[in-house]
C-alpha cells in the first residue's frame, strides 16, 4: 500500500485524524496530525531493533499506534516467503517485542505492523545494523566476527580543536574508479586500505597520497546503505552520491566486494577506518538524517506512519530537503533516534566526526545532544554541517540549526559560504567571479571569513554579501572552503569564469584562493582532486553522473605537481604555526590588525603576539586578487618570506628587509618574523 500523503490528505477531520485514501482500492487510512504524533511516548533503550548472543534473539519495535507487528524470518535473503512468523508483543513506550530462545545468526528479518486495520508492507526496520543485497531485509550476524585484526586498539587522530583538522572530502569512486589510480578495489571500501599503490605515470595514490599531501581528516559522501545503486547488479556499479537513504546504520553494500554477504560490507568498511586510523587520518561521516529516499514506503512510514516526519497543514509532506520530504528531529523519537545512530557509528565503526546534510532542517537542541553525548565516547570527535536548508519548514526559525544560529550550537561547526562566493565568485552563476579571479567588491566579505565570522573592530559586517553580523562566537564554529561536491569544482569554475585565462594563470587563482582558505580562522576543508586540478567536465550536479564526469585521473598528478606541491606546503604552513588556528573570538579580535589599504582586490594584515604561542612573533598576509601588481609597504625588520608569487615554503623561501614590495597579480605574499 502507498500512501501518497501529499496528494489524498484532506485536511483533519474526526478527532483530528488526516483521512487518508488509497487511489487503488479507495481505503482510507486514518494518520494523527502532527500534535498528536508529538505526545507519543518516545523509547530511548539500546536494545530496538535486535539483542542477540548465543542463548537467545530479541526482536524489539518502535511503532506505538499501530495495532499488532510481527517479525518474519526468512533463511536467507531471497527466499520468497518466511521460514517463521513470530507474533510481537506490546512493551513499554511504544515498543513490541518478540523472542526466540536461540540465536539466530544467518537468518534474515523483516517487521511487519498493522496499522489502522490494514498489515502495511514489511520493512528491515529503521533499526537494521546488518542488511542483504539492496536492504530490503536485515541479517543477523555476529558482529564481533567482523572486527579486523587490532581492532580493539583502534583509535582516530586525537584532535583538541576542531581547526586542528584539515579536512578533504572525497567519494569512494571518484577517488579509486579511474584506470589510472593504480587501485585494485576500485571504488570499494578496501581501496582505501591498498598500500604503495601507483598511478600509470609513477606518482602515489590512494591512502599513500593523502598521507603525503598532509590532511588530517577524510569526509566520504554517504555510505550507508543508500537507495539508488543497485547492488544486485554489479558491477554494472550505478554511480550516486548517496544522499537518499535507505538504512541508515548498515554499510553500502556496493561499497563492498560482496553486497550478498551482509558480514562482509560491515568487515570491509572496518577495515578501511583501521587502515586510515594506522596512517594518522581520522575519517568523518557524511549523514543524511534530514530526509528520506522514499516518503509513504520509507523504513520510517512502514514501522510508524507519519511520526518521523513534519507536514504541511493539509497532510502533504513538508519538503525543507527539496527531495519530497523532511525529518521531524524535534519529535523525541526522531531525536533520540538521530542521536543513537551517531553513537552507533562512532562506538562500532570508531568514527572520527560526522558531517550533518541540510543541518538546519534539524533543530538546535538535537544538535548539541548530538554534540554532547559524542564528545562523552571520544572527546576528539567533532561536528560540522550545512547551516542551511533546501525550502521552508515549519520548525521555527529560532529553532532551525541555521549558520546564524551557530553561536547557540557548542561543539557544532557550519560552512562558510561567505568565504565560498566571495572568494571564487557566487555559485549559482558559473561566470561570476570574486576576490582571487579579480571582481572588487568582496575585500569586506574575504576578511569575514579570515576572521571565521567573529566579531572583529576592524571588519565591517554591514558589507558583507552573504551575512550582516558576526555570528559566530568562536572560530571553532566555522569551515572554510572554496568548493566541494555540490556545484561546480574550483577547476570548472575558474574555467568558466576565467575562459579567456591559460590554465596557469587559473592555477595561480587556485592557488591564491587556497591559500585564503587555509590562512584564515577556522577549519579548512578541500574537496578531494582539487590538489591537482580535477574538474567534473562542467557538471554542477554531479550526482549520479558516470565515471567519466567524477572520476579523477590521477595522471593529472604529473602534470600540475607544481599545484600539488602548492597545497601539501600549504597544509604543512598551516599544521605548523598555530597562529593559523586559533580557538577564541577574543584572541583573533587582539592578535589580528588589518591594513589600510586603498587599491581594489587587496588585503593586508598581520597576525601578531605570537597568537595562540606560535613562534613566530609576526605573521604578515597579504592577498592581490587583482590582475595587475600590487606595491605595499611592510615594516622594515627581519622576515622571512614564506610565500610568493605562487610558490610557498614553510621553513622559507628566502629573506627581506621589508619597505616597499611587490605583490605580483593573483598572488598572495606571507611574511613571518621571529622578533
Amino acid at each position: 500500500m502507498s500512501l501518497k500523503l501529499h496528494d489524498i490528505c484532506a485536511l483533519p477531520l474526526v478527532a483530528g485524524a488526516l483521512m487518508c485514501s488509497n487511489i487503488a482500492t479507495g481505503q482510507e487510512l486514518k494518520i494523527s496530525p502532527d500534535n498528536v504524533l508529538s505526545q507519543l511516548p518516545a523509547y530511548n533503550g539500546t536494545d530496538l531493533e535486535l539483542t542477540v548472543d548465543n542463548n537467545s534473539t530479541r526482536f524489539t519495535l518502535w511503532s506505538p499506534e499501530a495495532r499488532a507487528a510481527r517479525v518474519n524470518i526468512y533463511d536467507n535473503n531471497n527466499t520468497p516467503t518466511p521460514s517463521q512468523v513470530l507474533e510481537m508483543t506490546r512493551g513499554a513506550n511504544g515498543t513490541w517485542t518478540a523472542d526466540v530462545d536461540r540465536p539466530l545468526y544467518g537468518k534474515f528479518y523483516t517487521f511487519q505492523i498493522n496499522f489502522d486495520g490494514r498489515w502495511l508492507d514489511e520493512t528491515p526496520g529503521v533499526w537494521a545494523k546488518a542488511v542483504g543485497t539492496n536492504g530490503h531485509r536485515a541479517a543477523i550476524i555476529d558482529f564481533a566476527a567482523t572486527n579486523p585484526e587490532g581492532w580493539e586498539n583502534d583509535r582516530g587522530p586525537v584532535v583538541k580543536n576542531i581547526n586542528d583538522a584539515v579536512i578533504y572530502e572525497m567519494h569512494h569512486r571518484d577517488f579509486s574508479v579511474h584506470p589510472s589510480s593504480g587501485i585494485v578495489n576500485k571504488g570499494k571500501f578496501l581501496a582505501l586500505t591498498e598500500q604503495d599503490a601507483r598511478s600509470s605515470l609513477g606518482d602515489k595514490t590512494g591512502i599513500d597520497h593523502l598521507k603525503e599531501l598532509g590532511v588530517t581528516h577524510v569526509h566520504i559522501l554517504p555510505s550507508y546503505d543508500y537507495n539508488s545503486v543497485d547492488e544486485a547488479n554489479l558491477p554494472s556499479n550505478g554511480y550516486n552520491w548517496g544522499y537518499d537513504p535507505l538504512n541508515y546504520n548498515a554499510p553500502e553494500g556496493s561499497y563492498s566486494t560482496n553486497p550478498a554477504d551482509p558480514a562482509v560490507r560491515v568487515r570491509e568498511m572496518k577495515e578501511m577506518v583501521k587502515a586510515l586510523h594506522d596512517a594518522g587520518i581520522g575519517v568523518v561521516m557524511d549523514v543524511v538524517y534530514n530526509h528520506t529516499a522514499d516518503n509513504d514506503k520509507s523504513n520510517f512510514s512502514l514501522t510508524a506512519p507519519g511520526y518521523y516526519y513534519r507536514h504541511r497543514p493539509d497532510g502533504s509532506y513538508s519538503d525543507a530537503s527539496g527531495c519530497g520530504n523532511e525529518t521531524a528531529s524535534d519529535r523525541q523519537q526522531m531525536q533520540n533516534y538521530i542521536v543513537n545512530s551517531v553513537k552507533y557509528w562512532a562506538d562500532e565503526y570508531h568514527i572520527d566526526g560526522f558531517r550533518f546534510d541540510l543541518m538546519a532542517i534539524h533543530d538546535t537542541e538535537t544538535m548539541n545532544r548530538v554534540a554532547r553525548e559524542l564528545k562523552e565516547i571520544n572527546p576528539s570527535i567533532f561536528v560540522y554541517g550545512e547551516g542551511w536548508t533546501a525550502g521552508d519548514s515549519p520548525l521555527p526559525v529560532e529553532r532551525r540549526a541555521l549558520k546564524e544560529n551557530v553561536a547557540r550550537m557548542d561543539g557544532i561547526a557550519v560552512f562558510s559560504d561567505d568565504i565560498r562566493d566571495a572568494v571564487k565568485g557566487h555559485y549559482t552563476d558559473a561566470a561570476d567571479r570574486g576576490f582571487a579571479t579579480g571582481k572588487p567588491g568582496n575585500e569586506e566579505t574575504v576578511k569575514i571569513g579570515i576572521v571565521a565570522a567573529t566579531a572583529h573592530p576592524q571588519v565591517d559586517y554591514t558589507k558583507g554579501n552573504n551575512s550582516k553580523f558576526a555570528y559566530a562566537s568562536s572560530p571553532t564554529q566555522i569551515i572554510n572552503y572554496v568548493s566541494c561536491h555540490d556545484d561546480l569544482t574550483l577547476t570548472d569554475k575558474l574555467a568558466k569564469s576565467l575562459p579567456d585565462k591559460s590554465v596557469a594563470d587559473r592555477q595561480r587563482a587556485a592557488k591564491l584562493a587556497q591559500t585564503i582558505v587555509f590562512t584564515s580562522q577556522g577549519t579548512p576543508f578541500m574537496f578531494a582532486g582539487e590538489e591537482i586540478f580535477r574538474d567534473k567536465k562542467g557538471v554542477h550536479n554531479s550526482y549520479k553522473s558516470p565515471d567519466s564526469i567524477n572520476a579523477i585521473n590521477w595522471e593529472l598528478k604529473k602534470e600540475n605537481a607544481d599545484l600539488f606541491n602548492y597545497y601539501r606546503n600549504l597544509i604543512a604552513l598551516r599544521k605548523a604555526h598555530p597562529a593559523f588556528r586559533m580557538t577564541s573570538a577574543r584572541d583573533i579580535a587582539n592578535n589580528i590588525v588589518f591594513d589600510k589599504t586603498d587599491a581594489p582586490n587587496l588585503i593586508s594584515y598581520s597576525i601578531k603576539n605570537n597568537a595562540n604561542g606560535d613562534e613566530w612573533k609576526e605573521i604578515k598576509v597579504i592577498l592581490n586578487g587583482a590582475d595587475s601588481d600590487a606595491l605595499v609597504k611592510v615594516d622594515k625588520a627581519d622576515w622571512i618570506v614564506i610565500a610568493r608569487d605562487g610558490q610557498i615554503n614553510p621553513d622559507g623561501l628566502d629573506t627581506t628587509r621589508g619597505g616597499n614590495m611587490t605583490v605580483p597579480a593573483t598572488s598572495a605574499l606571507i611574511l613571518a618574523r621571529v622578533k
